[in-house]
């Protein structure tokens, strides 16, 4: 199956009461990782490029590993998607190099210089079939370039205007997550009411969630049992994310937990074998802990198991 853009996947989810998972890549084990969990569990997915990781991977290496993955199990339906794409330019590229939808953040901007760059990506991408995300409100905490020290919920009233104006085809809110690791100090909450004002206003219409890690504490501890420093981290907890995909969120991303894996992996690994300096060793169990993350992931968080 070649890539595809997620009209029909988010229709069935948003029917179905599930999400589909949007998971961040950077190497090759990261894809190998999240695309044998997606084969495992028989679920549609989303692999999320950033623009660290353009910079880091290349998109040229990135969309060649997908392919890669693609021919190993063409029964899974995969869409390659720009997250937080911050510029018409940034966007354009990833339209033209393969990409099958692209978020374009404007949510920094007042409100009708977002619409305005909105509404251009999207003038570039729907006559050349490719989805097109934005944002509206912002997501406090840090994450690569993007970064904000305070939330901005998103209206309700301003998102059915925006996705109007824009024709965007999806959108991300703001309802209380945040990027990162360090997401909740004291008792995580989710703006429930808000995301179901949001739903009635816009039916049918696929929501989503960014900085939806749950910052497993497994990980956490596994972390800094071998050397490691990552005081404090708090995500948002799983029967959160389930409750907003049986809503109107069709997409949930995932960032930080998987980064949080392959770290927690390599520290054990090399603090166990400090003799050991052969990368495949250390990366093919960061590898693994990717998969088995994902999967559960895709199982009890996202719902998504046995439907692609």
């Amino acid at each position: 199956m070649p890539l595809i853009n997620p009209k029909e996947m988010f229709a069935a989810a948003h029917a179905g009461g599930y999400a589909i998972g949007a998971f961040n890549v950077n190497n090759m084990e990261i894809i190998q990782g999240i695309m044998s969990a997606a084969s495992e569990e028989k679920s549609p997915v989303i692999l999320q490029v950033s623009s660290g990781a353009r910079k880091y991977a290349g998109q040229i290496y990135i969309m060649k590993l997908v392919e890669a993955a693609l021919a190993l199990d063409p029964s899974i339906p995969v869409v390659v998607h720009l997250d937080h794409g911050p510029s018409f330019e940034m966007c354009r590229d990833c339209i033209d190099g393969g990409f099958t939808s692209v978020m374009i953040d404007g949510s920094h901007l007042p409100f009708e210089e977002n619409i305005a760059l909105t509404k251009q990506v999207v003038d570039y991408a729907h006559p050349r079939g490719v989805w097109v995300e934005a944002e509206l409100g912002k997501l406090a905490g840090i994450e690569e370039h993007v970064q904000s020290a305070e939330h901005v919920y998103t209206d309700p009233d301003e998102a059915v205007e925006f996705v109007n104006r824009t024709g965007c085809d999806s959108l991300a809110v703001a309802i209380g997550t945040s990027h990162g690791a360090y997401k909740f100090k004291g008792e995580a909450k989710l703006d429930f009411d808000r995301l179901a004002r949001i739903g009635d206003k816009l039916p049918g219409y696929p929501l989503v969630l960014h900085g939806a890690s749950s910052v497993p504490q497994e990980f956490v501890s596994q972390c800094n049992q071998f050397g490691g420093q990552v005081g404090g981290a708090k995500g948002v907890p799983e029967d959160m994310l389930r409750r907003a995909a049986g809503m109107s969120v069709c997409k949930i991303n995932v960032d930080t937990d998987i980064r949080l894996a392959v770290t927690a992996s390599i520290r054990q690994y090399l603090a166990e074998h400090p003799d050991q300096f052969d990368p495949r060793a250390y990366l093919t169990p960061a590898r693994d802990a990717v998969k088995n993350m994902v999967a559960h992931k895709i199982r009890n968080v996202m719902g998504s198991s046995n439907k692609a």
